[in-house]
């Protein structure tokens, strides 16, 4: 009989829901200071998950969750761009 893996848990900087890591896009920050959606879940630089809802980005964006996430100061055109990008993942 083998064991029943356990599933990553990660926390939703819109909701703050705790959620598998597999249900949450993972926003990424890379060395250069680009961001982007992580649909793979293995680029490099920090990242963060969020819901895969616009609700979330736009709570995220009212409470500031990528700026504490990235710990600096993330512009309204980063959220845009996050914006269209996770439309597109919805289609």
């Amino acid at each position: 009989m083998t064991a029943a893996r356990k599933q990553p848990q990660r926390t939703c900087i819109g909701c703050g829901q705790i959620k598998d890591k597999r249900m949450l896009i993972r926003i990424v920050r890379s060395p250069d200071g680009d961001y982007a959606v992580d649909s793979t879940g293995k680029k490099n630089g920090r990242g963060a998950y969020l819901c895969p809802s616009p609700e979330c980005l736009e709570r995220a964006w009212k409470t500031k969750g990528l700026d504490r996430s990235f710990t600096r100061s993330v512009p309204r055109a980063v959220y845009d761009k996050l914006r269209e990008e996770l439309t597109e993942l919805a289609r």
